[in-house]
């Protein structure tokens, strides 16, 4: 089976200029992505999606080579994932006179996310016989513990079993679609225009809460920078 982790990366950020190529523990910030996209036995095939020359040239610097360039208009922040991706699906499907049987998303703001949990994901859709699959990890904030603000009042996000008065007694588990790792079919992606649907279509695999961390904001950023530069966390992150 063929698999193409496809790696988008275009150079305009508002939280953290620069975001992707921004350091973090003395490395780009993509070269932990492009690491996991190698290392993972479940990929192929790996393509960068940029518009940006130092995003690419710093791609080529740790060894990957770099023939596609994403389009001038794919290039802004209003531009959907799905659009991005088949574009890169279908330049890359032109040259390889062939679809790839499954596409592999990882997004550079996941860089402490394993090749593990890329080959995880892509077994879970196989396993499942599913045509896509995403990773999540278990919410530390309970939502039965979590509540909605309104005009003054507040109400329970969502509502504990009658009688349950300790987290234990809850019963159901909740998980955060963190981002790390989406795995679809092509013919799923251009089908449903999406990476998953909710129900039973799409396959979830459990990671490392720690490692589903998504940099968005500078303290994200000082927080993946201090677990790779702690040994207790960084060990953990390697479980």
């Amino acid at each position: 089976m063929r698999a193409l982790a496809i790696i988008p990366a275009r150079g305009g950020s508002k939280g953290i200029p620069r975001k992707n190529v921004v350091a973090l523990a003395g490395r780009p910030l993509i070269a932990y992505t492009l690491d996991a996209a190698h290392a993972a036995n479940t990929v192929t095939d790996v393509l960068v999606s940029t518009d940006d020359d130092e995003i690419a040239a710093a791609c080529e610097a740790l060894g990957t080579k770099m023939p596609y360039r994403r389009p001038a208009e794919l290039g802004g922040d209003s531009v959907g994932m799905v659009e991005t991706v088949l574009n890169a699906l279908d330049w890359w499907s032109r040259g390889a006179g062939q679809e790839p049987d499954l596409i592999v998303l990882l997004q550079p703001t996941s860089p402490l996310r394993s090749a593990e949990d890329i080959d995880g994901t892509v077994t879970a859709l196989r396993n499942e016989r599913k045509s896509s699959a995403i990773s999540v990890h278990e919410v530390r904030e309970h939502p039965m513990e979590c509540v909605r603000l309104a005009g003054g009042s507040w109400t329970l996000l969502e509502k504990p079993p009658v009688g349950a008065n300790r987290r234990q007694d809850y019963g159901t588990q909740f998980h955060f679609i963190n981002g790390a790792v989406y795995a679809v079919t092509p013919q799923f992606l251009r089908s449903r225009r999406a990476f998953m649907t909710e129900g039973q279509e799409t396959a979830l695999f459990v990671m490392n809460s720690i490692r589903g961390l998504d940099i968005d904001r500078p303290e994200d950023l000082e927080m993946a920078d201090a677990i790779l530069s702690h040994p207790g966390l960084k060990h953990r992150i390697q479980k």
